[in-house]
């Protein structure tokens, strides 16, 4: 991985983790494990209402933390109930954090290509319903990373799995003082988790 990521990620206490958010990435964590019993291979799609933040930074911190514990055969993907464009904030943020990002293609919703380490494929990041033919159709973990898509979304087409484990919208902050501040937490929270969950997954 790239020297500052792994700066980053040493810098996170996962001991910091409120009991009550453990509770819930500690079944995210049991149905990794029986889906790896079952095909070896598990892949996620992290679901947001508009796939334009949270959902982002969730599916690109969980394939980092994959990578970190060295586990194989965990796909991310994320996708919303519609499809609008990852913000740009998201972008800095990660990008303050350690990763090199790439445009790939401009336009209204730009493809990013998001790497990690310099010898592993990039995450390719863009908005999209979540039954994109990008994601997986079937068998997948569906990760709820909002209220409102988890509120108007009960039934996710192709998902084994549907858990919630959401997430506050760093959109709140958009027109304040502390946008970079609040995006860079709200990061940091999901980098924790994920690291949390895969730390387990692994053992």
């Amino acid at each position: 991985m790239y020297p500052i990521l792994i700066e980053t990620i040493k810098s996170i206490d996962l001991d910091d983790i409120p009991k009550e958010r453990l509770e819930i990435l500690d079944q995210l964590v049991k149905q990794i494990r029986s889906l790896r019993k079952e095909h070896n291979a598990v892949s996620l799609n992290f679901i947001c209402t508009h796939n334009s933040r949270r959902s982002h930074l969730s599916q690109i911190w969980a394939q980092v933390a994959a990578s970190h514990y060295e586990i194989d055969n965990i796909y991310c993907y994320s996708g919303g109930t519609e499809a609008t464009a990852m913000y740009p904030m998201v972008k800095q943020t990660l990008e303050s954090q350690g990763f090199q990002i790439q445009n790939i293609s401009e336009g209204p919703n730009p493809v990013y290509a998001v790497k990690y380490d310099e010898n592993t494929l990039p995450i390719i990041a863009f908005s999209k319903k979540y039954n994109d033919s990008f994601n997986p159709t079937s068998g997948y973990i569906a990760v709820m990373t909002c209220g409102h898509a988890d509120e108007n979304c009960p039934v996710v087409i192709g998902a084994k799995v549907r858990l919630p484990v959401r997430y506050g919208d760093p959109k709140a902050y958009d027109d304040t003082p502390i946008k970079a501040e609040k995006y860079l937490e709200r990061s940091r929270q999901i980098a924790g988790e994920m690291l949390y969950v895969f730390r387990l997954v692994k053992d």
